[in-house]
């Protein structure tokens, strides 16, 4: 390595095993900047290979990638290979060094050296003291490691590619509030007409050009006004009035919307040409039961879709409850609780019925909903369903990409969550899969956003949110 110009202004970044483990692209991400991997990373990587876990599978994968990068090149690994000729992406231009001779790092007598952690900061600590004129700086997504590095002086930082926003406050929330003076400035050579039951506006101005398509719009005053950007294009776009889902003629399976961001949810819930739904909003917002009152109502009523199904992502609160018994049906059924609170809700809408009829309306329900497990979804191809994804913040965008690619002719996938409710280590706010989803669907005609504020449990489930 010292064959390099020393006054080299390009880092060298000293990869732990766990950023491998996270995104095994990694490799190819660090653009003009040295890439250095120590000996430990790669027993850590061959400790973590085995088994059908995320963690496994990506650990395989990076071991893929750095036998590739090695065996294809003809220089010598101490001299740094080249990664610009490997991977898809071709703004690496760095090199990649692995550690070759045994790093003896003075670190302070009460680090024992043994631990994978410890070898990997005396790696760091020797390539400093190498390379006094360049920034050699450890790569972690483990908090401690990091806490340890700054400790002894050694730059540190977290794996920032995979996240999609540095602040999630900047989530796209898919609703925006229009300004009072709209109308004056965005009227002139306005027109509207009618199309099935609603009303549409041609407007252009200057807010037009920072909508996305199937953002929700609203005035409260002078007179409530709520519309769906429908058409958008440069600084002109097309509004369309929504129809009032709090009003009990347009209830749907008898829940009708108790706020303003409930009524844009169900409008997009219930609207043919959106495939693609996500909710956000922390518990009690209703995101599970509007999502379920429209899936019952377009799969028994309307017919549009032939069954709902369910999955969500299981990881305890507590403590795990070990293996479960039974069928993929019976190991999912305590997950699914939420799913139960919420059709006796929806169960108990139909007061004529009496106890027999809402008994049979429940039969019915239930053989239309099918509860299935993340882990059995590679490979299935789902045709007119109506598939919900509950706890969608526990997914990285690479999980949500195998449930979203699901999706055949006629479904609508919905996805539900709270990103500030992540369960799922190495997973934050920034990198979850909702977040990923969110983000990169915004402004696509057939995908519709609402980020639901308030919730509508119950007075004691309010003040407890608040209060404590």
């Amino acid at each position: 390595m010292g064959s390099r110009k020393s006054a080299n202004s390009n880092k060298i970044f000293v990869l732990d095993t766990n950023v491998l483990m996270h995104d095994p692209t990694s490799l190819f991400r660090f653009e003009e900047h040295d890439i250095y991997l120590p000996m430990m990373t790669l027993e850590e990587l061959d400790n973590n290979k085995k088994g059908v876990s995320e963690v496994a599978r990506n650990a395989r994968q990076a071991s893929r990638f750095l036998d590739e990068i090695v065996s294809s090149s003809k220089d010598a690994i101490e001299q740094g290979i080249l990664l610009k000729n490997h991977g898809n992406n071709s703004s690496a231009t760095g090199k990649l060094f692995l550690q070759t001779e045994a790093i003896t790092g003075e670190l302070p007598v009460n680090f024992p050296v043994g631990k994978a952690d410890n070898q990997i900061l005396a790696v760091v600590m020797h390539l400093q003291r190498q390379h006094i004129k360049r920034k050699v700086s450890l790569v972690s997504k483990d908090i401690n490691m990091r806490i340890k590095a700054r400790a002894l002086g050694l730059a540190a930082e977290d794996y920032f590619n995979d996240k999609v926003l540095e602040d999630t406050d900047l989530l796209y929330t898919g609703v925006r509030e229009l300004p009072l003076n709209f109308w004056d400035r965005h009227s002139k050579d306005m027109k509207s007409w009618q199309e099935t039951g609603h009303t549409l506006y041609k407007l252009t101005g200057p807010l037009c050009s920072s909508l996305f398509v199937n953002e929700l719009v609203y005035q409260e005053d002078p007179t409530p006004f709520y519309a769906i950007v429908k058409e958008q294009e440069g600084n002109s776009m097309i509004l369309e009035t929504l129809k009032d889902y709090s009003h009990q003629k347009n209830a749907v399976w008898g829940i009708n919307a108790r706020n303003r961001e409930q009524n844009f949810a169900l409008n997009l819930l219930m609207n043919p040409d959106i495939d693609f739904v996500t909710l956000l909003g922390q518990a009690g917002t209703g995101k599970t039961l509007l999502t379920l009152a429209s899936a019952l109502q377009q799969t028994l009523d309307q017919k549009r879709y032939s069954e709902i199904i369910v999955t969500r992502v299981t990881v305890p609160v507590g403590e795990d409850i070990g293996f479960l018994p039974g069928t993929e049906l019976e190991k999912m059924s305590p997950w699914m609780g939420a799913l139960e609170d919420n059709l006796d809700v929806l169960n108990k809408t139909d007061e004529e019925a009496g106890e027999w009829g809402r008994a049979a309306t429940q039969d019915l329900i239930r053989s239309r909903i099918k509860i299935k497990a993340l882990n059995f979804m590679r490979g299935r191809t789902f045709l007119n369903k109506f598939l919900i994804i509950d706890e969608a913040q526990n997914l990285t965008p690479k999980q949500m990409k195998t449930l979203i690619t699901r999706a055949g002719p006629g479904t609508k996938v919905v996805c539900l969550g709270n990103i500030a409710q992540i369960d799922t280590p190495y997973l934050t706010e920034g990198s979850s899969g909702l977040t990923y989803v969110v983000d990169r669907f915004k402004g696509w005609a057939h995908n519709g956003h609402v980020t639901l504020m308030r919730g509508e449990r119950s007075r004691l489930a309010d003040y407890a949110s608040e209060a404590l």
